[in-house]
This record gives C-alpha cells, structure tokens and sequence, in this order.
C-alpha cells in the first residue's frame, strides 16, 4: 500500500510539473519574445533602477567597460529555486564571474501584489539566507526594464559587453526542467557565453528560449 502512495505521489508531482510548464509556455508574449530576440548585436537599453540592499539608484550606463549579466528573478518561482536552493547553481555562477570583474544584476519586474513582489527588508533578508553574490538586486515594479529587454520569465538571462552591445538572451541551461537534478547535465549557456565573450570569442549559441515562471508584470 505504501508502495502505491508512493507511486501516486510521484505521479501527481510530475504532473504538477508538466502543467506548470505548459503554464508558462501558454503565458509567453510574441511581442516580448520579438523584442528579446531583436536585443541581439544592439545597444541594451538604459535604465536607472533602485538597488533594494543601499536603497540608491544603479545605472547600468555605469557598468560601461565590463561585462554585465542581467538575471530576473522571483525568489517565490519553482524554476529559480531550482538553481538557487539545493544546487546553489546561481550563486556560484554569481561567485564565480564577479571574480572575473563581470556585473551581475538581479532584477525583478513582479508588480506590487504580484508573487515576486517584496518590501527591501524581506529582499534583503532572502539574499543573505540564500548566500546570493549579485552585484545588486534591483527593483524594476513598474515593468518598464524587463518590457524594455523582452523579459519572459524567470530567470531570463542577458548578457552585455563592455560597450553596452547585448551578446545573449534566453534561457540559463538546456534544461527547461525545473528539477535541479538536471542542472548537472545540461549546456550552461550563460558560463559558455560568458567564457567565449571574455576569451574575446564571439558568442556561438547567443539566442535561446528562456524558460521558467512568467514575468509577472503589472497591466
């Protein structure tokens, strides 16, 4: 019998999964996704947004000369957790190419009421318990960054060059599933960009299809 509930449990579990993947899918926007994909070779678009751990604003203008990285984010998402929790997959990608002198902005668009949506203490406080190495945590509620990048889903991933060019959009890694077991095994697309683009490489793969939780803009 106990084998049995097992067994239901495991199926019930997978189709949650299977269902929240459809979710997302169902909820893309063409309009976003064409704006994300046209990113590609041109300059990012500017924007000025309150870092929620100093409460002053960042300008990604003042990042010109680096690399920047460009993760959103909604700590609440089964498809973070998957890189944040258990794997800590995240952090070391954070750890490791801050090392290396690259920017690493977290950004979340979750309007107010929105899961996502968090007052700066509880930021905060969810950072430090997490042990994230972002440069900075930035609050974008009024969805104009994320609406201006294209940003789908969380995590969507960017990457900037030092003069503000975008080298890459799209997914994290190859595996839009969103148990951590699979991190293991799949083509980190952000390491692999990041790696070529500081090699003075040009990108090879520099589009993919982000996948995780939707964006959970404002109207």
């Amino acid at each position: 019998m106990q084998t049995i509930r097992n067994y239901s449990a495991s199926l019930f579990g997978a189709a949650v999964l299977i269902a929240l993947i459809l979710f997302t899918s169902a909820c893309r926007d063409p309009e976003l996704d064409a704006r994300s994909g046209a990113l590609i070779g041109n300059t990012a678009p500017g924007f000025s947004l309150v870092d929620a751990v100093t409460g002053k604003a960042v300008d990604l203008a003042q990042y010109r000369g680096k690399h920047v990285v460009l993760e959103w984010i909604n700590f609440d998402c089964p498809f973070v957790k998957k890189h944040y929790d258990k794997s800590r997959n995240m952090q070391e990608l954070q750890a490791k190419y801050t090392g290396k002198g690259v920017v690493w902005l977290s950004i979340y668009s979750s309007a107010p009421g929105k899961q996502g949506n968090f007052e700066p203490a509880e930021i905060n406080r969810r950072m430090q318990a997490k042990g994230s190495k972002a440069t900075a945590y930035l609050l974008d509620t009024d969805g104009k960054a994320g609406r201006a990048y294209g940003a789908q889903t969380t995590p969507h991933m960017y990457i900037i060059d030092p003069k503000g060019i975008v080298l890459y959009q799209g997914a994290i890694d190859s595996n839009s599933s969103a148990s951590a077991d699979t991190i293991a095994d799949a083509t980190n697309y952000v390491a692999q960009g990041l790696d070529e683009a500081l090699g003075g490489k040009t990108i090879g793969t520099n589009t993919t299809k982000a996948y995780g939780c939707s964006v959970k803009y404002g109207s």
